[in-house]
């Protein structure tokens, strides 16, 4: 159901909920679901972007993909200042409720296309299996050359 309020659960890569936030879903399909969700935190500089209370995040989850992929606006949805995109297991979609499994490795991409990774020492040092690993450092490609791909809005 569209416009509908979610609970977002970010879990760390042993299952454990780190964090949870709410969301609005705007688009569902069979694997994937996006919702609008706001910056609840203190403003703060993040590798070159000033993220803001209630900035926009319009999150996308698959629960086929080994990522996410957040786009960043101000909170009138006019300026966009971002993506940030996870690594994770694939999603799991339950009533109300989103969980992602976070494999520490992220890609920030700006909006004149640069490309930062961040966290690989972290992912490192998880204990995955190499499978796992291969998969995730494979999501991460993938991440690269759709963000190298696109022009305007970075989307799934």
């Amino acid at each position: 159901m569209l416009h509908e309020q979610v609970s977002i659960h970010k879990l760390d890569d042993q299952g454990v909920e780190t964090w949870r936030y709410e969301g609005v879903i705007v688009d569902r399909s069979t694997n994937s679901i996006t919702l609008h969700a706001h910056f609840d935190r203190e403003e703060v500089q993040f590798f070159g972007i000033k993220l803001e209370p209630n900035d926009l995040f319009v999150e996308t989850f698959f629960s086929n993909r080994w990522y996410n992929i957040f786009s960043i606006y101000t909170p009138d949805g006019e300026q966009h200042k971002g993506w940030y995109c996870n690594i994770t297991r694939p999603a799991k979609f339950e009533d109300g409720h989103i969980y992602a499994e976070d494999l520490a490795l992220d890609l920030l991409v700006y909006p004149d296309g640069r490309q930062q990774i961040l966290d690989e020492d972290e992912f490192l040092s998880l204990e995955l299996s190499e499978v796992e690993r291969n998969t995730a450092l494979q999501a991460l490609t993938d991440l690269q050359e759709l963000a190298k791909a696109r022009l305007g809005p970075f989307k799934p």
